[in-house]
């Protein structure tokens, strides 16, 4: 076999296995970068969820809260008309 031709598979053989090796890196390292993604979503949303219940908390509590007001509003506005008589 002349020298050319064994240089050239050499060659071959040396770029398909940099090119197979360089591959199986890169899908390595996107999977990596995707399950770091997931698990960054996972946290954000347990976050969210958490804040959405206090939100939920909040606006129950501010109703109540104004329903008190109303009723104490009330409250003074007859005791305003009892000593105006």
């Amino acid at each position: 076999m002349p020298e050319s031709v064994i240089v050239a598979l050499i060659g071959l053989v040396g770029s398909a296995l940099g090119a197979f090796f360089g591959i199986a890196v890169n899908s390595k390292m996107m999977s990596y970068r995707l399950e770091q993604l997931e698990m960054r979503f996972k946290e954000i949303t347990e976050r969210q969820t958490g804040i959405d219940a206090r939100i939920s908390k909040l606006e129950s509590e501010n109703e109540v809260q104004k329903e008190q007001i109303k009723v104490a509003n009330h409250r003074i506005e007859d005791l305003k008309r009892v000593t105006a008589k």
